[in-house]
């Protein structure tokens, strides 16, 4: 794969570039290994430059930043991590969405996932039940220019109905079933997705693909096994 046109003008630090470098080259390797069970073999060119472009050492703990370009995930605090680049860069290609579209994200963190989807999307909205991670984000978002994210402290299951619908929504912990808010939340129509890891927080958990039939009804698409912290609710199980 063409790994140097996304980053061979980069003139960023040495140590940034050649990790930038390492997590594209883990990336196309995971594309490679996974395909038939993804469905594709590669992802949209807006996606990889967002994951080559985005600075995760600015969202990474700080004795953490020697792992910040591992591909992996990296705990951020509050029982909370940051999600492994193939699998932020894979949910955002499964959403589909582009520079015209609304995003609802579920589930902040440290704000990278969101950071990514504001370099292929118009708007992101995105949604964190944990306070000090919803101001910490938002301080960092902006401070790093980040000018097109809005976060907001709640509870992600219910998602942003105010400003909805969306026309995708992605959703960056597990829950046990498909929040129905989530599902009345995306815009009806072509390629109007909702991207959520399903299952327990011990047990077997799939990505998924949530699409929106012409009659409103919910269609799902099993992509890959996953493992991912469980979304926090603060309202009664669905």
């Amino acid at each position: 794969m063409p790994i140097r046109r996304f980053i061979g003008r980069d003139d960023r630090e040495g140590p940034m570039k050649s990790g930038t470098h390492k997590l594209l080259e883990d990336i196309w390797a995971e594309i490679r290994y996974t395909r038939l069970m993804i469905g594709r073999d590669t992802f949209d060119d807006r996606v990889i430059t967002a994951m080559a472009e985005v600075p995760r050492h600015h969202f990474v703990p700080g004795h953490e930043q020697r792992h910040a370009y591992a591909n992996g995930p990296l705990p951020i605090g509050h029982g909370q991590t940051i999600s492994q680049p193939f699998i932020v860069a894979l949910m955002t290609d499964l959403l589909g969405c582009g520079p015209d579209d609304c995003v609802l994200e579920v589930g902040t963190g440290s704000g990278y996932q969101a950071a990514i989807l504001s370099r292929v999307v118009g708007r992101v909205r995105s949604v964190e039940i944990i306070p000090e991670l919803a101001r910490q984000s938002s301080a960092r978002l902006a401070c790093l220019g980040y000018t097109n994210i809005e976060v907001r402290h709640g509870d992600g299951c219910t998602g942003w109905p105010e400003l909805a619908p969306y026309d995708g929504i992605l959703v960056t912990a597990a829950a046990p079933t498909v929040p129905p808010p989530l599902i009345e939340q995306i815009k009806e129509g072509r390629r109007r997705r909702l991207v959520i890891p399903v299952g327990p927080q011990y047990g077997h958990q799939e990505l998924v693909v949530i699409e929106k039939r012409p009659d409103g009804s919910p269609g799902r698409t099993d992509v890959l096994g996953v493992a991912f912290v469980p979304l926090t609710r603060m309202t009664p199980d669905y």
